[in-house]
């Protein structure tokens, strides 16, 4: 049966709170969340954004439980409607999905459960709730609410836009009297101003919680030498733990999964290439695994929602700073302290800018999502604290640096290269932009093969002997991301050239300065804590025996199930279990994270496996 009331309470954020302790085992509401449902159970559209891991899904879950009539949910992605229904029916709500992964029968069952009023929530994609078909018969299902989950991705503005997303502005005059709700994790004030303009949305509230992410440690390094052997560094230095990589390509994903087998780390790739129940079959080891590393697209990542995600990697730049902060998200969903590492380059950069320039887009989206590129790379080649900059970009204002970042703790050193970059300046111009980088040096170190007799004539023809050419390509690396160089692509055979004219005037008469980046070494696989954050997960070592039996009994439990460990219960609530010793199922319903439904159906188990450790 649904769990909704049949008479609102006096207060019914009195009733929400219940539901919340009763079904999910929380005591309050975080952030914004109790602002967003009292706004919606009264009977009003809204528009939210909070942070990844900030509950964004309790604000349409609960008012769906409470009000009457079916709570509809648009999402992107069968992966996330998949993760969040499992999730609801282990907690004992009455959820369901209808997308193109279940069979005639299933559909038939949900089609008549919805019709009997026996559904709390329906998940479905934008396109198959655009279907007319799908439309005339919810037209006679009285509805609860409409979320639109991830509405960023309504908006051309912003990082993920798709075009079916549109489609659900015609919401509003379809279903007049139903409250509406979009929500996301990334949107700038513009892409908000976007998603309320399409979605209908412009009289109604918003509520944007701050973008704080204390948990995360933020780092960004450039690309130097092999990316693949950098990546399977960096996860080797990790061992033991869940992590994402995010790659721009399929066959990337696959070469880095190769790679990492090859090392002896379990990896999965992950991507639409695959046979649909191959990708399903994937996703469910993943999600599953104490410590596995999967291989995704930007795309196909975002259905990875699993809590205990230590690091993020990105092998290829994010496509904006909205991309990065929702894709590094993926990461410390469950609080505890997490990494996300960026590589990136030049020729990342400049690649992204021609598929911009190539697009048959309006040019004034051209423009905008140019700035968001530049924008990107200020970020990953800037000398400010990444965490603060990205909520500054946010809009949020009295942000104060996170301490935690490699910018914030040294371990990436600045030094003056003004004079070396007027060399590499003066040397791209009198070579006529002709030729790529290793020429480039070469001229400036006085080793280019087979040399000219005009070239060598050139007052540029190696003056630049003082540094190696490492520290050359370093150069003008910096060059390229300042736009001080320029390259152009010439089919796969870049050529470099002097860059914005002005920029350059300003560098040789002094009133711009260059600066070069050095990283320091840092201890492999090393974390620093977090000076804000919740604290790392630690059992007392009196615990751990029991912590370690509850987690072999909820592995059992879900691959019985098929589905991902932490819909029974997360690591966080085994732990508290594990030190509080709860005799009675009286005592286990007070600790966080069991509900009602959960205490019903695993009670009797963990209470089981509780009394195996007593005295």
């Amino acid at each position: 049966m649904p769990s909704a009331v049949a008479e609102a309470p006096a207060d019914p954020l009195d009733e929400a709170r219940a539901i919340l302790r009763r079904t999910f085992g929380h005591a309050e509401f975080r952030g914004l969340q109790a602002n967003v449902i009292a706004e919606v159970l009264a009977g009003n559209s809204a528009m939210a954004v909070l942070p990844t891991g900030g509950g964004k899904s309790v604000c349409y879950q609960i008012p769906s439980m409470m009000r009457p009539g079916l709570g509809l949910v648009v999402s992107p992605l069968i992966a996330l409607m998949t993760d969040q229904v499992a999730g609801l029916q282990q907690s004992g709500v009455a959820a369901a999905r209808l997308d193109s992964n279940i069979d005639p029968q299933e559909k038939a069952d949900t089609w008549r459960r919805i019709e009997a009023g026996e559904l709390d929530l329906l998940y479905v994609s934008p396109e198959g709730l655009m279907q007319p078909w799908m439309l005339e018969r919810l037209a006679r299902v009285p509805l609860a609410l409409i979320a639109i989950d991830e509405a960023h991705c309504v908006s051309q503005w912003g990082h993920d836009f798709r075009p079916e997303y549109r489609m659900l502005g015609r919401l509003a005059e379809l279903f007049p009297g139903v409250p509406r709700l979009a929500v996301t994790a990334t949107a700038d004030a513009r892409t908000r101003d976007d998603i309320r303009a399409e979605l209908h949305l412009e009289a109604s509230p918003e509520f944007v919680d701050s973008f704080a992410r204390p948990e995360l440690v933020l780092s960004a390094e450039r690309k130097r030498g092999s990316a693949l052997k950098r990546v399977v560094e960096l996860v080797a230095a990790r061992p033991d733990r869940s992590g994402v990589i995010y790659a721009g390509s399929r066959d990337k994903t696959e070469q880095i999964a190769q790679a990492l087998r090859d090392a002896g780390v379990p990896a999965l790739a992950y991507h639409a290439g695959l046979e649909r129940q191959l990708r399903s079959d994937r996703l469910e080891q993943f999600l599953q695994a104490d410590a596995a590393v999967m291989v995704a697209t930007i795309a196909f990542g975002m259905g990875v929602d699993k809590p205990d995600v230590r690091f993020v990697i990105h092998a290829d730049a994010p496509a904006s700073i909205e991309a990065y902060w929702q894709e590094i998200g993926r990461a410390g969903r469950d609080g505890d302290l997490a990494e996300g590492i960026t590589l990136y380059g030049a020729a990342d950069m400049s690649w992204a800018l021609r598929r911009i320039g190539e697009r048959d887009v309006d040019p004034v989206v051209k423009q905008a999502q140019t700035a968001k590129v530049r924008q990107l790379y200020a970020l990953l080649d800037g000398t400010g604290c990444r965490a603060a900059t990205v909520r500054r970009y946010f809009g949020e204002e009295g942000v104060e640096a996170c301490g935690q970042c490699d910018l914030c703790t040294g371990r990436i050193d600045l030094s003056d290269a003004t004079e070396a970059a007027q060399k590499a300046l003066s040397a791209a111009h009198r070579l006529g932009g002709r030729f790529g980088r290793g020429r480039l040096v070469d001229h400036l170190l006085g080793k280019t093969k087979d040399v000219s007799d005009s070239e060598a004539a050139l007052s540029t023809w190696g003056i630049g002997q003082e540094l190696s050419a490492s520290a050359w390509r370093d150069l003008v690396e910096q060059l390229l991301f300042e736009g001080l160089l320029r390259e152009d692509p010439n089919d796969g055979r870049p050529l470099v050239g002097v860059g914005d004219a002005d920029a350059v005037r300003a560098v040789f008469r002094g009133e711009r300065r260059v600066a070069i980046q050095t990283r320091a070494e840092e201890p492999a696989g090393r974390v620093r804590k977090a000076r804000k954050g919740r604290e790392t997960l630690a059992t007392a070592p009196s615990d751990k025996a029991l912590f370690e039996a509850l987690r072999a009994w909820r592995s059992r439990e879900a691959k019985g199930q098929h589905v991902p460990p932490y819909v029974i219960f997360h690591d966080r609530t085994l732990a508290e279990i594990a030190a509080v010793k709860p005799g009675s199922r009286a005592a286990l319903e007070r600790v966080n994270g069991v509900g009602e439904g959960k205490l019903a159906r695993y009670g009797a188990a963990v209470l089981e496996v509780v009394a195996g450790f007593a005295g």
